[in-house]
């Protein structure tokens, strides 16, 4: 029987199991031999994704809106517009909410969540003994592509933001603080779910991304990656770089899909909330609201 996606709700404080969408399609996709040589031949490919989205973003797709929030329980009292307003899946996916629906944490010396979604802390990264497995890590230079930045973050704090289809697909500064210009790498669109990644964690560094550095005033130099996916060509950044931002200010969207925000904070500059460190020391996701409490300043 395939494993299933088991996370901590922060808000139930009980492990849950995750209802995957396109679950069937994900394990043959990366647990079959069969399916492995699809990801390689198709589905990590630009053109693959390009297609989804330009079917997501076509009008006959509103009519997936509606059975979709039923099938997830998506609470439509938290959105800006109402159901019925939007004009495509897609720009149903990316939609906003209410901004009395994620509350930001006021305290100048707490970090918050940069996005909804199941997350992992870790505050080491060096010394972490695997990420989605035990013994399975990617390095710094890896993710960021730049060795001597890497060397700056050396021994700092990530955190790994894993944006499922049904959650709120915008993310946001987690600091308030002065953002420079994103860094587009370019790369394949893997799928980033944990049925994917428990097989190769690398996918995460060898995906699309977007890095953006961030110099918070509390926090010392923090590091913003957007990783794009199968089905996630898209990574918006919505922010303009080089004016000040303020803590939970939207930062960007991804386009359909699910996706992922890793962020990296400066050795000694954060400790992260403990149901986070606890559950991600057993590999176990963490599932907050973009907005909750993150870490205080060290």
């Amino acid at each position: 029987m395939a494993e299933p996606i088991r996370y901590y709700n922060r808000y139930t404080q009980a492990l849950e199991t995750e209802k995957v969408f396109g679950e069937k399609w994900l394990r043959f996709a990366y647990e079959k031999p069969l399916g492995r040589a699809s990801v390689w031949l198709l589905a990590r490919r630009k053109f693959f994704s390009s297609y989804y989205g330009w079917k997501m973003n076509k009008r006959r797709s509103a009519l997936k809106i509606l059975p979709f929030i039923a099938e997830y329980d998506l609470d439509v009292d938290e959105f800006a517009k109402r159901a019925f307003d939007y004009r495509s899946f897609n720009e149903f996916f990316y939609r906003s909410l209410k901004p009395e629906s994620r509350p930001i944490n006021p305290d100048a010396n707490m970090a918050v969540l940069p996005a909804d979604g199941r997350h992992l802390a870790f505050p080491n990264v060096d010394t972490a003994e695997g990420f989605y497995v035990k013994g399975a890590k990617f390095t710094l230079t890896e993710l960021l592509g730049d060795t001597a930045l890497a060397e700056k973050f050396a021994g700092g704090a990530m955190l790994i933001s894993r944006l499922c289809p049904v959650d709120y697909h915008r993310f946001h500064f987690p600091v308030a603080g002065q953002p420079g210009e994103s860094r587009l790498i370019n790369g394949w669109l893997y799928s980033v779910s944990p049925i994917a990644l428990r097989r190769n964690i690398r996918y995460l560094v060898e995906n699309k991304r977007m890095i953006t550095l961030v110099e918070s005033p509390v926090f010392g130099t923090v590091a913003m990656i957007e990783v794009g996916a199968t089905n996630v060509g898209t990574i918006k950044q919505t922010y303009v770089d080089d004016r000040a931002v303020a803590k939970g200010e939207e930062k960007g969207f991804f386009a359909f899909g699910g996706s992922c925000v890793i962020t990296v904070f400066l050795k000694g500059r954060i400790t992260f909330a403990v149901d986070l460190v606890t559950q991600s020391a057993n590999c176990v996701e963490t599932y907050a609201r973009m907005g909750d409490v993150l870490g205080t300043a060290s």
